[in-house]
């Protein structure tokens, strides 16, 4: 009986022990740095930085940027379109290599990523609709407000609460999976204000031909930096993605990718 006892014991220590082992290693994805092909995970509605065309397909700033990079090393990019708040949990369990799509560098995030360079410049906006006479951040005052779950704007409208949280209607927002959704609903008078990237919110309503509909009302809160997120432990991807991105600076590509979707030229911002 003791024997039994004893062999019981043991085989529920080793299963144990093995579960705990499948655990660890649960999280334990190499660097993508070598690999013959990576996945990148975006919100495919982000416009203009990566997103579905007429047709269906993918394209974009930031599309074509990652394409431009991979390319020097004959490596094959795969898009995966992801829900936005869980980007990185995505990241971490090894279902996608990197988050690129906009995505802006803040203090939260560098506990739970890597980021790459910078490589381009962004500001929240609140946009809102010339009909609601709302022209400072001031007038939203027991208003609605719209954001995308997830954001850097939402979390900055979080972490800095005195600049609109504190006055909205429930301080708080009405968070959306994408801005598109958001802007329906502003459009319909659902919420009475977004914030918003400005990248997006320029892109969006130039190209709806919308933009003389709606006041871009400039916010306190700081610059944001576009950056790569890939694994805190894949430095060797990180050193990859900022070799291309000097490479493709130094070459004009940078630029011509820029002046396509912008109609400028960027100054790609180093460290």
């Amino acid at each position: 009986m003791k024997k039994n006892i004893g062999l019981v014991l043991m085989v529920a220590g080793m299963v144990s022990l093995a579960a705990c082992g499948s655990e660890s290693n649960k999280n334990e994805v190499g660097s993508a740095a070598d690999q013959a092909e990576v996945v990148i995970g975006l919100d495919d509605t982000f416009v203009p930085m990566g997103f579905r065309d007429k047709d269906g397909e993918l394209t974009g700033f930031d599309i074509e940027l990652s394409q431009a990079i991979f390319d020097l090393t004959d490596t094959k990019v795969t898009y995966q379109p992801i829900e936005w708040a869980m980007k990185e949990a995505e990241l971490d369990n090894g279902t996608i290599d990197m988050i690129w799509n906009g995505y802006s560098k803040t203090t939260e995030r560098e506990e739970k990523v890597l980021f790459s360079d910078t490589y381009m410049e962004n500001l929240q906006l609140l946009v809102t609709p010339k009909s609601s006479g709302i022209t400072e951040f001031s007038a939203m005052s027991g208003k609605k407000l719209g954001a995308q779950e997830g954001s850097s704007g939402y979390n900055t409208f979080n972490n800095e609460p005195e600049v609109l949280k504190d006055m909205v209607d429930g301080n708080d927002a009405t968070l959306y999976a994408s801005f598109n959704e958001a802007f329906i609903d502003l459009e319909n008078g659902r919420i009475d204000g977004l914030l918003i990237d400005r990248v997006y919110a320029e892109y969006y309503l130039t190209s709806t031909g919308k933009l003389e509909e709606y006041n871009l009302i400039d916010s306190t809160f700081d610059q944001e930096d576009y950056a790569v997120g890939v694994r805190k432990d894949d430095q060797a991807l990180a050193d990859k993605i900022n070799a291309g991105l000097k490479e493709l600076q130094e070459n004009g590509t940078f630029a011509e990718i820029s002046m396509k979707w912008f109609g400028l030229f960027l100054c790609m911002k180093g460290k």
